[in-house]
């Protein structure tokens, strides 16, 4: 076990999310500006106690919806003035964000930092600003060098392409089925029906819709993979003392993990039925005396449904290769081991990258979950990135 620079430092004092759209052509700066607002009210602060600001990955051109919003942006439109900023695309996923937050309060660079993801990807595409693959846009094809070069010229230009391949790989070297798939896809819709904000909010799934809908890229169909969406969410992290003097109990991140122990690369692994998560996951819990067995609740990357299972192998849920059987048990279901994505995640909730994973951990942890509540929920963990990206972190309540 290495040391844990967070413990008893840091924590999570409030929590806000925007509306949640598709094609509403909302400016992305509303949208944070709602969840910013709510994340003020949850903590019972006000605008001139934030003094850090953090994002992922920063600003890029807004052409594909992705990030329309940097930090520098956000100060001067939410009016703060901070002590310490930063935002930036290379990191332990989208939670990096998150992590450097933490290390901030923890080091005395800030008292209370905002942190947030923002988005309208959906408007960007219904302007046919869609990108292609993981970075730029459409025009910037002919462009595109290292490692994405290799796939382009195949027709593998986007990230379902690469997720596919790595599900064809686990159904071939370890069993899983699509119906295993499937029944987390249905799980998490069913979930969505009990969060108001959900973009799948009224629309249910059954078991026979998942497997007759289009073929997106075999084995990887339309309701294996996440629903672009324009919306905001953001956190406030806090030192621990800081947060204790807020409305809401704190919520102490106790361990992180950013590890990559096999280089930056979709294609290059020693098992291709791994990812970055288990790297991740593995530098997180030698942080921490908490074990899998203390979780609670899971809020685990699902971009396409093929990432949850490999999540929960890497986290310690259950065994390599055993992550379809154990979704297949109900163990991700509400009274099942390790409730998972229970607001929907990405495939109902909608595509906050993320942070909408974030916010529903935060909400199942202060037992705000109304009808889709865990019973007894006090230890979850967050679980973000797909292929070579990845990073956790582990949260408990007070």
């Amino acid at each position: 076990m290495v040391g844990n620079p967070l413990a008893g430092k840091a924590a999570i004092s409030g929590i806000g999310r925007s509306r949640i759209e598709r094609k509403g052509m909302t400016p992305p700066m509303i949208l944070l500006a709602e969840a910013f607002k709510q994340a003020l009210d949850d903590a019972g602060l006000v605008r001139d106690d934030i003094d850090g600001v953090c994002t992922y990955p920063g600003h890029r051109d807004g052409r594909d919806g992705m990030a329309p919003v940097g930090s520098t942006e956000a100060i001067n439109a939410l009016g703060l003035k901070v002590n310490w900023y930063q935002g930036g695309p290379e990191g332990a996923a989208q939670s990096s964000a998150l992590m450097i937050a933490a290390l901030a309060v923890a080091t005395g660079q800030a008292r209370h930092v905002l942190v947030f993801r923002c988005l309208n990807e959906s408007s960007a595409q219904a302007t046919g600003r869609r990108g292609i693959g993981e970075r730029g846009g459409a025009s910037e094809v002919a462009t595109i060098g290292g490692w994405l070069s290799w796939l382009v010229p195949l027709g593998a230009s986007s990230a379902v392409n690469w997720a596919a391949m790595y599900a064809d790989r686990i159904m071939h070297e370890h069993g899983l089925t699509r119906e295993q798939l499937g029944a987390q896809a249905v799980f998490q819709r069913e979930c969505a029906q009990h969060d108001p904000g959900a973009i799948m909010h009224g629309k249910p799934l059954t078991m026979a819709d998942y497997l007759s809908s289009r073929m997106i890229s075999d084995p990887l169909c339309l309701f294996d993979c996440d629903v672009p969406i324009d919306g905001a969410a953001c956190v406030i992290v806090s030192t621990i003392e800081a947060a204790r003097d807020c409305k809401r109990p704190p919520l102490r991140i106790e361990a992180i993990g950013a590890g990559l122990e096999h280089g930056f690369t979709w294609h290059q692994r020693p098992d291709l039925t791994t990812m970055g998560a288990h790297d991740a996951a593995a530098s997180m819990w030698a942080t921490t005396d908490l074990k899998p067995s203390d979780v609670d609740v899971a809020g685990l990357y699902d971009g396409f449904s093929i990432f949850v299972p490999m999540w929960l192998e890497a986290l310690g849920f259950c065994g390599l290769g055993e992550g379809g059987p154990f979704i297949g048990s109900g163990a991700t279901r509400l009274d099942g081991a390790i409730p998972t994505n229970t607001n929907g995640g990405q495939l109902s909730s909608g595509r906050l990258h993320g942070y909408g994973l974030l916010w529903e951990v935060c909400t199942q942890l202060r037992g705000d979950g109304g009808a889709r509540q865990v019973k007894d929920a006090r230890v979850g963990v967050v679980g973000v990135g797909g292929g070579p990206i990845a990073g956790t972190v582990l949260l408990a309540r007070e």
